[in-house]
């Protein structure tokens, strides 16, 4: 784990940055990494369109739980075909009875482009691939111990996603992780001094134990002689 003031550019960790990243908000809430709507939405610009949208994912979601993923879908699909087909009559009723001719009522919709371009598409792949080789990198280090004590560190954190795993089932933490998605930013962006100092005090507490462990296990780090022949390559 960096100790405070290790991170290099966009405020990343310049080494071990999975185990570095988790006691730093500022790798999770990054508003100006978001595209403008979901940021919109995660942060409650429009708190009207933010309440439907979370609203409507968290009842899809405990439905999903409740029921089986085909049944969810289909009867969403059957609710949202009936609303639509029902405006359509509606509309061209109302139409008919005042004589009016103002189109498909889905026009702007019908009309509204949808494609993916094949920039966007190499783009989003690009940074796909980059993430996934630097996590694959990242748990090739721990797993075969570059350094012991980010090692020890990554299997108590996988020790406590043991009880995790006992208490809520896959379903229930994809709900958690949708509401926590939808408050945790806002909650952060309301309190970030508070938050920063309570964590600053955290992060210097767990280097301290970690700098105290290396001395007193001088595991993991390279021999003199490795480095001093580094230096002459």
């Amino acid at each position: 784990m960096c100790t405070i003031g290790e991170t290099g550019q966009n405020g990343v960790c310049k080494q071990r940055p999975l185990i570095c990243s988790i006691l730093d908000p500022n790798a999770w809430f990054k508003p100006e990494r978001l595209h403008p709507q979901v940021e919109s939405l995660i942060y409650w610009r429009d708190v009207k369109k933010s309440g439907i949208v979370f609203g409507a994912g968290l009842v899809t979601l405990v439905a999903i739980s409740s029921f089986s993923v085909i049944s969810v879908f289909a009867y969403l699909s059957l609710l949202a075909l009936f609303g639509t087909v029902a405006f359509r009559i509606y509309k061209s009723v109302t139409q008919a009875v005042q004589k009016t001719n103002d189109g498909h009522p889905f026009k702007e919709y019908l009309e509204l482009d949808l494609t993916l371009s094949q920039e966007k598409v190499q783009h989003i792949a690009g940074v796909a691939v980059a993430h996934l080789n630097g996590f694959t990198a990242e748990l090739r280090r721990l797993f075969l111990v570059e350094d012991l004590i980010d090692s020890i560190k990554f299997g108590v954190i996988l020790w406590v996603f043991t009880y995790i795993g006992a208490w809520f089932n896959g379903m229930t933490l994809v709900i958690l992780a949708f509401v926590s998605l939808f408050t945790l930013p806002k909650v952060y962006e309301n309190n970030k001094q508070s938050i920063d100092t309570y964590l600053d005090l955290v992060r210097t507490k767990l280097t301290e134990i970690t700098d105290k462990i290396r001395v007193a296990i001088p595991i993991g780090k390279k021999p003199v002689a490795a480095t001093e022949s580094e230096k002459d390559k």
